[in-house]
């Protein structure tokens, strides 16, 4: 009879569906145990998680390209206003997925041809026409360019997990977009309500 359960009819319950993982605008935090060179220290964060896989980019670790230099390879000139304020700005080594492509995560401004609004807060663009508005003024007011992305195919960011690979929280855009990089980590990590020197002394007994 529909709704008893085991005990009362004996009977099998029916199977109730667990709800899948979704980390779509969450934060992956490297543990500190964690060797990988390529991984190993940073803080991830996730645009996209759906049956296909999962696809993040890694925001606080930043190469030796500059914004300045990203504008000369792909022939765009900034607006003379706008040379001081965006030329320094460092590109993160976003993973190691089509790490000869740019990546940018941003607020929500704009429309561009290939974009994911991730939240009210994130949009996550592939297209070229972004970094063209920032060069003329136009762009997003916050923003992360990086150099590739960080990809899991279907199950195996969940298995990493798993074996305590990785700690997840909410993002805040804050982190992602306004603290300086070195500080991205531990804040990430406070979000959690942890901190993150107690973290790294039981990192060998998670």
């Amino acid at each position: 009879m529909p709704g008893l359960s085991q005990e009362s009819t004996g009977t099998l319950q029916p199977e109730v569906k667990q709800p899948e993982l979704n980390l779509a605008n969450h934060f992956l935090i490297a543990m500190p145990s964690m060797s990988d060179p390529v991984f190993g220290g940073t803080v991830v964060y996730i645009c996209e998680h759906n049956d296909k896989g999962v696809l993040g980019v890694v925001i606080n670790k930043p190469t030796d390209m500059t914004m300045e230099v990203l504008f000369d390879r792909i022939d765009l000139k900034v607006a003379d206003g706008l040379r001081e304020s965006v030329v320094d700005e460092p590109i993160m080594f976003g993973g190691p997925v089509q790490d000869d492509r740019g990546f940018v995560l941003h607020s929500p401004s704009g429309r561009y041809s290939s974009s994911l609004n991730v939240t009210p807060d994130v949009a996550f663009t592939t297209s070229i026409d972004v970094l063209e508005a920032v060069a003329n003024g136009s762009g997003p007011q916050r923003m992360l360019v990086s150099i590739g992305y960080a990809g899991w195919s279907p199950g195996q960011l969940e298995e990493e997990i798993a074996r305590n690979g990785w700690l997840t929280v909410g993002a805040d855009a804050h982190v992602l977009f306004d603290l300086p990089i070195e500080e991205r980590y531990n804040a990430a990590i406070k979000l959690l309500g942890i901190d993150p020197l107690m973290l790294a002394s039981e990192a060998g007994h998670a």
